[in-house]
């Protein structure tokens, strides 16, 4: 019952940042695509589409929890924290497509050497407020990922940190392009920075996601893991340490070597109290299989 306590716990506070973050994105969507139009700013407009792609990330965000901290079913007897890492990885590659596509406007307009107008101070404004607001949204996400232990909702935060960052050099862009006609250029400029640093968080955040997907062993987790296990009393060695992420925790499993005198009984129990200590021992791992065997 505790347990079913505590997920709804994390769905709850996940859903209520996350909801928090759209009607916020949609706000600043709409505010930067209208002043982009208006005051005749290419970046701004990269940076709406920046912060309309936050919407989809938010939405796969608040129908994904509700399934990847469900507990282990018939079905799905490891549980599903996989799911989290598959809608991290959606994630991701939202960004990467936002990312090719902005590059790849800036990149068209710079070659077309066709000069613009200068953007308006509104866009400058505009702009900054951007920055502002999701740096705060980026915070409290961020706080809330940690405190529920979730990727994918830091991974979330992140694409907000990310809008918000993007929007410096959009600032920096309209504020020179607007003192500065002849550097005109510089807006789309900033639009090329804008995409090349969102393809580059959108890499961040796919690499762990994948490595958890592809069961890939965590060699520092399993150092600790065995270090518990050799500590517990009965294990005369510990061999075959892995670990791999699994949602917002660890798998792990290993093997002991305890005295072969030993009965079955007194076998199963040392490995009983070596899987308690890996489970209590603070390194975030929510399930091990310990096999028992002979040290000689």
């Amino acid at each position: 019952m505790e347990k079913e306590t505590a997920e709804s716990t994390k769905v709850r506070m996940t859903r209520r940042v996350t909801y928090a973050g759209m009607a916020l994105n949609v706000a600043i969507a709409v505010a930067k695509a209208v002043g982009g139009v208006m005051f005749a700013s290419r970046a701004l407009v990269a940076d709406a589409v920046h912060s309309a792609s936050d919407l989809v990330t938010d939405i796969a965000v608040v129908f994904g929890v509700r399934y990847w901290v469900a507990p282990a079913d018939e079905d799905h007897p490891y549980g599903h924290g996989k799911i989290e890492a598959l809608v991290t990885t959606f994630i991701s590659a939202a960004l990467a497509l936002v990312a090719v596509e902005l590059v790849a406007d800036a990149i068209r307009t710079l070659a077309s050497g066709t000069s613009r107008e200068p953007p308006g101070v509104a866009a400058l404004c505009i702009a900054l407020s951007g920055v502002v607001l999701k740096e705060a949204l980026y915070h409290w996400t961020r706080a809330v990922a940690r405190k529920v232990g979730s990727p994918a909702l830091e991974a979330n935060a992140w694409h907000h940190r990310s809008d918000a960052i993007s929007s410096i050099p959009v600032a920096a862009a309209v504020a020179l392009a607007r003192m500065y006609p002849r550097l005109w250029w510089l807006d789309a400029a900033g639009a090329l920075a804008v995409g090349a640093f969102v393809l580059y968080v959108a890499w961040t955040l796919a690499k762990p996601a994948l490595l958890e997907l592809s069961d890939a062993d965590v060699d520092v987790k399993a150092a600790d893991v065995k270090a518990v296990a050799e500590k517990v009393p009965g294990v005369l060695g510990v061999h075959k340490a892995r670990a791999r992420r699994y949602g917002g925790s660890f798998q792990a499993d290993l093997h002991i070597q305890v005295d072969g005198a030993l009965s079955v009984t007194e076998g199963h129990s040392i490995g009983h109290a070596v899987k308690e200590a890996i489970l209590n021992g603070g390194l975030d791992v929510d399930d091990a299989i310990i096999h028992v065997e002979p040290a000689e």
